[in-house]
């Protein structure tokens, strides 16, 4: 029997390496309870809210439960089927979010560049037309509106795709939130079948115990 514990301890201690390095997240389902050993007999350890992040240190023989460490050292035990390799739409959301707004100052800010630019030109093409005598100086703003334009033509290409990259961004991010609005809803249903569920088994343990109770009998006159 020792020699058996002893080559499970060694299989186990070989495994945790690679295990550590595994990275899951809690799915933005349900939230679940942490347990201090892999089953629902053992006490809870702490309760994960949809979106946490875990890594993994083991799993049980059945994989039924995953053995991890939460992001405040916590370990403990919960059930494998609720865990994900990817991050839930809620936890994407604020990232893609702020991707967009980092991505909407950089469209303005080329937006104001490419503006000046164009007020820079305008000037140009006015001097441009003034007089003749100023021919020459003419000619080398010319040349330098020529190198200006070029770079608002650039700019010019680069707010378009940013405009576009901000567009697809907002889709995005309306998306993961339409989803995550989903299953919100779909957790308040629960909730809500559930506490009726419980209202209808205490109604019917009402109805039915106290006829399943005996009943004493009367005494006999009789001696």
């Amino acid at each position: 029997m020792l020699r058996y514990s002893s080559i499970l301890l060694l299989s186990m201690y070989l495994a945790l390496p690679v295990a550590a390095q595994e990275v899951r997240y809690v799915s933005d389902e349900v939230f679940i309870v942490l347990h201090t050993g892999p089953g629902t007999e053992y006490r809870w350890a702490a309760k994960l809210n949809p979106g946490a992040r875990l890594r993994v240190v083991g799993s049980s023989d059945d994989g039924k439960w995953t053995e991890v460490t939460t992001a405040r050292g916590t370990s403990g035990w919960v059930t494998s089927e609720f865990l994900t390799t990817e991050a839930p739409a809620q936890v994407r959301l604020p990232a893609a979010q702020a991707r967009a707004e980092k991505l909407a100052s950089a469209n303005a800010e080329l937006s104001a560049e490419l503006a000046a630019l164009k007020a820079e030109k305008a000037e140009l093409q006015n001097k441009a037309s003034s007089t003749d005598s100023q021919l020459d100086d003419v000619s080398k703003e010319l040349a330098d509106l020529k190198k200006i334009s070029g770079k608002a033509v650039q700019l010019d290409t680069d707010n378009r795709r940013l405009v576009q990259e901000t567009e697809h961004l907002r889709s995005e991010a309306d998306m993961l939130e339409a989803e995550n609005s989903r299953l919100k809803d779909k957790l308040q249903r629960e909730d809500f079948i559930n506490g009726a569920l419980a209202v209808l088994l205490g109604v019917i343990i009402t109805l039915v115990v106290p006829r399943l109770w005996p009943k004493r009998r009367k005494n006999s006159g009789w001696a």
